[in-house]
């Protein structure tokens, strides 16, 4: 590990007098992006400040990681973290020294950027209960880091077209989005025994679609093979010429289904044959009891553990934007309280687990001022304009002044599902496969360009049943508040949740639509 640290310390020097070069105009934007991301750098708008992305492993969060960070926050005077969807910790507002200096230093810690971004594997997702969550298969936490270090230990080897998108999820539920991903493992058990059930070539964006089923149960201890396997598919399979068609999902609909799974299969077997890949994880299956002693209430911020009299809360900022102040206090408190620890969801949300009766009161009271409270509040953005210069519209903007509007009006926000915003059309916040999502672009409307936001309703994940939201039509931003507020007053009044609402009287539901889309 230490030579391996030392090769990307080596690849830093070379990249902090890139980062001089593009601060000159010596570098084009597109140029140094080429190289940035890779690094888990992105120059933000405007070209003077930069972002870096440290890569907790699968949103695993520990405490020496989080000492490390919270003493890069204060040193840098960074205002805010931004927690991702992709259960990573974003820093803006940085020089480029500075993201330099804190590769450099979280390299010793075995804390990386590299692969943050660029055509690599991304972070590794997974449930972010698992471990903890009732009627889970097993915890898959493991599994997940185990593909992480491998994944790490090859990223420098690695000539992918684009970005590669790996998930574990603990249950059918399918938080990670094993079913969304290039390649996604979900846990099942049968005959008693642990497995996998496999997820191959999905993922969001540009023309979606969700991952094909491998019809095989894999062995928990050949799920490295099926990592490699779908990587080297994918360097021999991808499209190197055109980035717009340079994902998994494009390659069966070139080839089609059954000869891609039988090329699939035949890396399989070369991978099999030259490489010993075998991981020796202990599996104990997940235990859910009949009959619980807890004493508080479950509500949106607070989860009851399969393990009895254990809790889960969840902090969720608003926009995933956790103050500097705020952090600090949630690593104290983890120092102070060493049975308790900290994971990142895909929904910008951190959770702290394992906490006593009287810990989570502690902690509930610490976030109260911070923490978002309901399915609505807790809702999901993208970092967006003015700080990503891939971002079309504000979509952080756009979230406050709904939640503003749903305030000021007194509306009851009890029946309004999490609401997912992109800036632009990459689904950074998932908007394509939740209940309800919106997607920023730009519209000529009547004689002026508006800002506008394409509304996607209807998608969702599970095991069960995974399908892409349907795109209903074109809202002006400015007028997306009042929609929602409609909505809300519909649901309020039927005294029904959004997700039975649209299945049961869609007709209705367009008809409450159909004034604002232009």
């Amino acid at each position: 590990m230490e030579t391996y640290n030392e090769m990307l310390k080596e690849e830093i020097k070379d990249f902090r007098e890139l980062g001089h070069r593009f601060l000159k105009k010596e570098v084009s934007v597109g140029d140094f992006k080429g190289k940035s991301g890779g690094m888990g750098v992105y120059a933000q708008r405007g070209g003077e400040k930069f972002m870096i992305r440290l890569r907790t492993n699968s949103g695993v969060l520990l405490l020496k990681h989080l000492k490390l960070t919270l003493s890069f926050v204060e040193r840098y005077g960074v205002e805010n973290l931004h927690l991702t969807t992709r259960q990573a910790i974003q820093l803006h507002n940085l020089g480029i020294d500075d993201v330099c200096d804190i590769m450099e230093e979280a390299i010793d810690h075995n804390l990386y950027t590299r692969g943050g971004g660029g055509n690599f594997p991304r972070n590794v997702s997974l449930s972010v209960l698992s471990g903890v969550e009732k009627n889970e298969a097993f915890d898959v936490t493991d599994f997940a880091l185990e593909v992480g270090k491998y994944l790490m230990g090859q990223i420098t080897q690695y000539k992918l077209p684009r970005k590669l998108k790996i998930a574990f999820s603990s249950s059918d539920k399918d938080d990670a989005n094993a079913t969304l991903n290039d390649l996604g493992f979900m846990a099942t058990v049968v005959d008693g025994k642990p497995y996998f059930q496999l997820f191959i070539a999905g993922g969001l964006g540009g023309n979606p679609a969700p991952s094909l089923h491998y019809d095989k149960l894999i062995e928990t201890k050949d799920i490295l093979y099926h990592v490699e396997a779908m990587t080297q598919l994918f360097m021999a399979e991808g499209d190197y010429k055109n980035k717009a068609k340079a994902r998994t999902r494009y390659i069966p609909r070139r080839m089609g289904v059954e000869p891609f799974f039988e090329c699939y299969e035949k890396h399989l077997k070369e991978v099999k044959e030259k490489l010993n890949l075998d991981v020796n994880i202990p599996v104990v299956l997940s235990t859910t009891l009949n009959n619980y002693s807890h004493k508080l209430q479950e509500t949106d911020c607070l989860i009851a553990q399969r393990q009895d009299n254990l809790y889960t809360v969840v902090v969720h900022p608003i926009n995933g934007q956790l103050p500097a102040k705020n952090f600090k206090d949630i690593v104290e408190f983890l120092d102070k309280n060493k049975n308790t620890e900290a994971r990142l969801s895909m929904n910008e949300s951190m959770l702290i687990r394992n906490l006593t009766e009287e810990q989570a009161k502690e902690l509930l009271e610490m976030t109260k001022e911070i923490r978002m409270m309901n399915k609505v509040q807790q809702s999901v953005s993208c970092i967006g304009v003015p700080t990503c210069q891939m971002g079309i519209e504000q979509s952080q903007k756009l979230l406050v002044s709904i939640l503003d509007y749903l305030k000021e009006n007194k509306i009851g926000e009890e029946y309004l599902p999490s609401i997912h915003i992109s800036g632009c059309q990459n689904s950074c916040s998932r908007h394509q496969i939740n209940e309800i999502g919106f997607a920023g672009g730009k519209k000529k409307v009547g004689d002026a360009i508006e800002d506008v936001f394409d509304l996607y309703v209807g998608g969702i994940f599970s095991r069960e049943k995974t399908e892409l939201g349907e795109k209903i039509g074109t809202i002006v931003m400015r007028e997306i508040p009042k929609f929602i507020g409609d909505l809300a007053n519909k649901l309020n009044e039927e005294n029904i949740p959004f997700r039975k609402f649209l299945t049961e009287k869609k007709e209705e539901f367009l008809e409450i639509a159909k004034p604002y889309l232009v």
